[in-house]
């Protein structure tokens, strides 16, 4: 450990963790001691603004009243998803995007579709949805703008009393996440991180397995964000002024882990009975967009551009309160194909997903893959009664397989009945600060670096996912 904590170290930190870490005014090299006590500082809870949201409900509403800020590559899809509902379940009031050519595409969708929407538009300026959330017909705005702005969205949204359902991750800065919780709390409003992969038919079918002991103790987990994004990062067209790969210049770490890391955590119980402990991550070389950049059109402005900050994986380790351990990797640069790995351990099971295959102590002693037949009958068994029930829906409107449909469908439909949302703002939250502990971690010579509690010490209560209790 001494090893990793020299002066040069700490003389050399970036000003994106000194951001962090609270120490960008300090203009001398700072002791090994400092630089801990900041670190240990970062896990300490503030006093809390208000009272814990864990189970929040809210009176029902027959139909909710849906405003959209973004409606590029994800916005665009969550506005198909919510038209199909109406108007039985909800209504678009309101919609937004700096880009006039996004909400006239809008609008043309919403005519094709039959269903008589005709919302209000916002458009033109980047602040011109502050004026929209000052509405007082919106229950719920749906946020799906690039990261930068999650976060400041969300939490003014919240301000004005807007049950929000956000992108992920919800925030990638220690002070955001912080905020998020707090404001959430203060106004006693939803603040859902929509991780759309909790709601996988895959993974809701491992989830019912995990929670009805299939698969014994759970012991580890393997997740990931694997997916080569190398074209679109450097298209000029498919993020809005490039803004992702504009990350990768500046930053190192674990940028995009709630794809795989969310439904792991509620395999686990996290917040519900387990929490993250503690965290390392450590970055590999970084060569690929080197390479790339030079393959690229010269009147790219990353055309031939070299020192990117983030390296070509990622691999995070974390532990919990129970013990357990979840190895977490993003890379979306490598030839890899696409994988979230989706990989679970128990003392009477072992699932592994792409392609999904389970191995049991009770069949061939766990040391073989179930076949065909043997695996069918625990598809069969355990499949989620949700998929069963919006199999129409899911196969006219689809979205990542269905899981799409069902996330926004499950949002909707909790607020028409009142029942608490799938995923709180803690979740939100504990999933999506390993991108900013990744930062810090790596760049302090991966270091184990603490994590939040942000619920302030609920999280050792045992309490049931709505997903497994009300549909």
């Amino acid at each position: 450990m001494k090893n990793n904590f020299t002066r040069r170290n700490f003389i050399k930190l970036s000003a994106l963790s000194s951001a962090f870490l609270g120490l960008s005014g300090f203009t001398t090299p700072l002791s090994r001691e400092t630089i801990l006590e900041k670190i240990e500082d970062l896990s300490t809870a503030p006093i809390a603004k208000g009272k814990s949201v864990i189970g929040l409900t809210v009176p029902p509403i027959k139909q909710v009243k849906v405003a959209f800020i973004g409606l590029g590559n994800r916005g665009s899809e969550h506005l198909k998803l919510v038209n199909a509902l109406t108007p039985d379940k909800a209504i678009i009031t309101a919609i937004c995007d700096v880009q006039k050519e996004k909400t006239d595409a809008a609008l043309e969708e919403l005519k094709k579709s039959g269903h008589g929407q005709k919302p209000d538009v916002y458009t033109g300026t980047l602040d011109i949805w502050k004026e929209m959330i000052k509405r007082d017909d919106i229950d719920l705005v749906i946020i799906a703008t690039h990261w930068e702005y999650h976060a400041p969205m969300s939490l003014e949204a919240m301000r004005h009393k807007i049950h929000v359902a956000v992108e992920v991750p919800i925030a990638y800065t220690l002070d955001d996440l912080w905020a998020l919780v707090n404001t959430a709390e203060e106004m006693q409003v939803n603040c859902m991180m929509m991780e759309n992969v909790c709601y996988g038919d895959e993974e809701l079918w491992l989830l019912n397995m995990a929670q009805q002991g299939v698969l014994g103790t759970l012991t580890y987990a393997e997740c990931a964000y694997i997916h080569n994004l190398r074209e679109l990062m450097f298209s000029k067209t498919y993020y809005y002024n490039m803004w992702r790969i504009r990350h990768h210049l500046v930053r190192d770490g674990n940028f995009y882990p709630t794809h795989g890391l969310g439904p792991v955590a509620q395999y686990m119980d996290i917040n519900r009975g387990d929490s993250f402990i503690n965290m390392v991550s450590m970055s590999s070389l970084q060569a690929f967009l080197d390479e790339y950049s030079k393959e690229i059109e010269s009147t790219n402005e990353f055309y031939n551009r070299t020192g990117y900050k983030h390296g070509d994986m990622v691999n995070t380790l974390i532990k919990t309160a129970k013990g357990r351990n979840i190895l977490v990797q993003h890379d979306v640069v490598t030839p890899r194909p696409y994988n979230r790995i989706n990989a679970l351990a128990g003392t009477k099971g072992y699932h592994e997903g792409y392609p999904s295959r389970l191995s049991l102590v009770n069949i061939d002693k766990g040391h073989e893959w179930l076949n065909e037949k043997e695996y069918k009958k625990y598809w069969d068994k355990y499949q989620h009664p949700l998929w069963t029930k919006l199999k129409a829906g899911i196969e006219k409107y689809g979205g990542h397989g269905g899981m799409d449909f069902v996330m926004i469908y499950r949002i909707i439909d909790c607020l028409n009945n009142g029942w608490f949302l799938d995923q709180d703002v803690y979740d939100g939250a504990a999933w999506s600060v390993v991108a900013p502990l990744s930062t810090l971690s790596i760049e302090l010579g991966s270091i184990p670096v603490k994590f939040p509690d942000y619920t302030r010490g609920k999280w050792s209560e045992q309490r049931e996912l709505g997903i497994l209790k009300n549909y």
